[in-house]
């Protein structure tokens, strides 16, 4: 008797909690964070990271490496870095980058300068632009850091070796500017903090042995080992986070951008359109030949134009004026031909 007894009950439980887990699973998540992956059909808002300023810390930084080291573009290659892990922007390669304000004649001056990045953002063709400026790099005990000096193998002391702790704070400001308007849309601020006892703001680094050529990687895992290291990383993870969180007050860009090629040697398709009009290398065009015009009997103006397909380029050198593509699809390109963007 206690045995269908004991049967029936484990039956009955059966039927009472599966039909309580199967409800359980197919209730919505409430608490599940929102996406930010781009919509359906759209395209992840594309950004540009300037190298930060770094005037308000430079005698303090020389004095800390025992050179003139760029700590701005230290800050804006790590802050670089996080953004591509996060996934959330698409961010400009550093080498376009760099070749776009050689030719523009960008200073180090213009660093911060939201008017004067906004420009060279239209020609990179991005959405927005990052600058930014580093405020505190150092020892806390001073404002504008660290005294003394000594560089390599984690011998610097601050004030002098022997200070029995060393503390590093780093402090740095972001600002996300409409390309357009040159319009702040978002401000991103970092602080990180680090010390130890009996060592140096470049000391206990797994094997740091200091840095020359005025560069210094702050992404090498030797140099986020040292208390200054820590810091840096620290600042720019919550710089991340910020201009993450803000990617929501930015409007990916559409841009029509059309010219004509104007000359066709050999596999090379130059175009009479270029970075001026917001093209890039690796930028893909259609091309279009025009059979027919559509004219208004009444006036003579041209109201239609009928094309028929030619092929697919993909720019491969860019210039304020020109573009330089190569076949990806078709073939028989020739000068007068349309070209137009697929996607910007």
């Amino acid at each position: 008797m206690h045995r269908v007894l004991l049967a029936v009950l484990v039956v009955a439980s059966f039927f009472v909690t599966v039909p309580a887990s199967a409800q359980a699973s197919q209730a919505p998540t409430a608490s599940a964070p929102p996406s930010t992956a781009p919509p359906a059909g759209g395209r992840k808002k594309r950004v540009a990271v300037f190298d930060f300023d770094y005037a308000t810390v430079q005698s303090s930084t020389s004095a800390l490496f025992g050179t003139n080291v760029d700590v701005g573009k230290g800050i804006a290659d790590l802050l670089v870095r996080h953004l591509v892990e996060d996934g959330t922007y698409s961010v400009i390669e550093r080498k376009a980058m760099d070749k776009i304000l050689g030719e523009q004649n960008f200073s180090n001056s213009d660093r911060a300068d939201a008017n004067s990045a906004a420009k060279i953002g239209k020609i990179l063709g991005v959405d927005a632009i990052i600058v930014g400026s580093i405020t505190q790099f150092g020892n806390d005990n001073k404002h504008t850091n660290v005294g003394g000096g000594g560089w390599g193998l984690g011998r610097f002391g601050v004030g002098g070796v022997g200070h029995s702790k060393s503390k590093a704070v780093v402090q740095c400001d972001a600002r996300l500017v409409n390309i357009d308007t040159a319009e702040i849309m978002g401000v991103a601020s970092g602080k990180g903090e680090s010390s130890r006892e009996s060592t140096s703001l470049l000391g206990a680094g797994g094997g740091w042995t200091g840095g020359g050529g005025g560069n210094v990687d702050f992404g090498s895992s030797d140099f986020q080992q040292t208390i200054l290291g820590e810091a840096v990383n620290q600042a720019v993870v919550q710089m991340t986070s910020e201009l993450v969180a803000d990617n929501t007050k930015l409007v990916a860009r559409t841009i029509s951008v059309e010219g004509l090629v104007a000359s066709v040697d050999g596999g090379q398709i130059v175009l009479n359109i270029g970075a001026k009009a917001g093209l890039k290398v690796g930028d893909q065009l259609t091309v279009k030949r025009v059979t027919k015009e559509i004219k208004d009997p009444s006036t003579g103006a041209v109201i239609r134009k009928m094309t028929s397909d030619v092929g697919v380029i993909r720019l491969t050198d860019v210039d304020d004026i020109s573009a330089v593509g190569a076949a990806v699809s078709g073939s028989g390109f020739k000068v007068g031909d349309e070209v137009k963007t697929i996607t910007q």
